[in-house]
């Protein structure tokens, strides 16, 4: 399906080196700040005291986090756990606190604070329980391992499925979103937590598709048109699927955006690391993976096997004239 057909071809390989020159600098810039500010990692990572209580009643969860704001709790994630009524309070680990001696006083001072707060009714404690910074450990290790399992398949799908160059163009254009997306969480120092991790592997097989859908138009116009230039064919296969890029990033940025303003705090910085991704998925996968396939020399003769030639006085069929 297609909103529209671009007749003429638009010249973007004849930009290509003004957009990876940008490119580039956002890269560098995202590893910059990713080596001077790091990222500001959430409790899964760092350990910290979590607190679930119940409510009679429907939980306010913005009056409980503005509260807990008020009473001097930094970071703190408050979300619905299980039902309306029942909440789940995450408070981070502070330099100057302790597990054995802390834990406890951190459940006191929360109820303190949420008892405060008169929508839902007296609040019941639940459960308080410390989670240890080598669970966040583990976690970042198992997050690593995930994300180069996914780069290993994609470089040894795209290896079979089209030629290397290729796959080596797709891996350099997604890692820079994911460099990017990073970088961008360690320059306004936000929130970097599981469902992030989880969005940016989302991302990195989401990017990758773009960059598959072109590479394909490029191969098969390679062998349907005779007479292109590389540049030429890379620009007319872009071109060619640019309806179908707008619809498909179209219709799941309208679903990330509805995320990103109605799914509150709990899924915000989740959407909003997807929101960077699909527009920089986007970018890398036209003007970032395809201006590399064409420096490294990608060209028809890759994709369409010469015929043998025949000995004089042989038919087709290998009989003797």
């Amino acid at each position: 399906m297609e909103f529209f057909r671009i007749k003429k071809d638009i010249p973007f390989m004849r930009h290509a080196l003004v957009f990876n020159v940008i490119s580039l600098i956002t890269f560098l810039a995202a590893v910059f700040f990713l080596a001077t500010r790091g990222l500001h990692l959430s409790i899964e990572f760092t350990g910290g005291t979590l607190v679930e209580v119940g409510y009679a009643q429907s939980a306010d969860i913005e009056k409980i986090r503005k509260q807990l704001d008020t009473d001097g709790f930094v970071d703190t994630q408050v979300q619905n756990f299980g039902s309306s009524r029942d909440v789940l309070i995450r408070v981070p680990l502070l330099k100057t606190e302790r597990k054995d001696t802390e834990t406890s006083k951190v459940g006191e001072r929360v109820m303190a604070s949420l008892a405060k707060v008169s929508d839902g009714g007296t609040p019941t404690l639940k459960r308080v329980e410390f989670v240890g910074p080598q669970v966040g450990k583990e976690l970042a290790e198992d997050g690593a391992m995930a994300l180069l399992l996914v780069v290993i398949g994609i470089v040894v799908y795209l290896a079979f499925r089209f030629e290397w160059r290729f796959a080596v163009s797709a891996i350099i254009a997604n890692l820079h979103d994911v460099i990017i997306i990073l970088g961008f969480f360690a320059f306004f120092q936000w929130e970097f937590s599981l469902p992030v991790l989880a969005a940016v592997l989302a991302v990195l097989g989401y990017s990758v598709n773009e960059s598959v859908v072109v590479f394909d138009r490029v191969r098969e116009t390679f062998k349907k048109k005779r007479g292109l230039t590389t540049p030429e064919v890379l620009n007319h296969a872009i071109t060619s699927t640019i309806s179908r890029t707008i619809i498909t990033h179209g219709s799941t940025q309208m679903m990330v955006t509805s995320m990103l303003i109605f799914g509150g705090a709990a899924l915000h910085y989740f959407a909003l690391a997807l929101t960077i991704g699909i527009l920089f998925g986007i970018y890398s996968s036209v003007l970032v993976a395809s201006p590399l396939v064409m420096w490294m020399g990608v060209s028809r003769e890759q994709f369409i096997k010469a015929k043998k030639d025949k000995p004089e006085g042989m038919t087709e069929d290998g009989a003797c004239v």
